[in-house]
């Protein structure tokens, strides 16, 4: 099982936190720890600078990342997902929080090794990526953990 608050702490420290609406690298509506803001959330309408309650931050965390556990649990399919241990199931959830599923589900080589436990393979071709090279620390630390697990 993935220990949720070493989870959720990894994520704040990774992700970061702010409790206004701010514009991200990307030039999308951002707020809380990572939270795109979609039309559906109240925020859309909300000029960058406004600021966001903390209980709606600490709501959107929370819902994020159980999309993030469940989108994890999709892309290796059940069998494979309950049988990793608790740890690289984290390691997946973080990066399914920072890249999505759909590119996550991109890096096939790395998903192969992981499908076969050749956990060192599968962080040598985490490192062999362009979120890699982007992310840096937090994709470091990641893959360290991986390779060492």
């Amino acid at each position: 099982m993935i220990n949720m608050d070493k989870l959720r702490s990894d994520l704040i420290r990774d992700e970061g936190r702010v409790d206004e609406v701010y514009i991200d690298s990307l030039g999308h509506k951002t707020f809380g720890i990572g939270h795109l803001v979609l039309e559906t959330d109240n925020e859309y309408n909300y000029p960058a600078g406004t600021e966001v309650d903390p209980d709606r931050v600490r709501e959107c965390f929370d819902d994020d990342l159980d999309a993030a556990v469940l989108d994890a649990a999709e892309l290796y399919g059940c069998q494979l997902w309950w049988s990793l241990d608790g740890e690289i199931q984290a390691i997946l959830v973080n990066m399914i929080f920072n890249l999505g599923r759909t590119r996550l589900k991109g890096f096939r080589r790395m998903n192969a090794a992981i499908a076969k436990s050749d956990w060192k393979t599968a962080a040598m071709e985490g490192r062999d990526s362009k979120w890699y090279k982007q992310v840096g620390n937090r994709a470091e630390r990641l893959m360290s953990r991986l390779e060492n697990f």
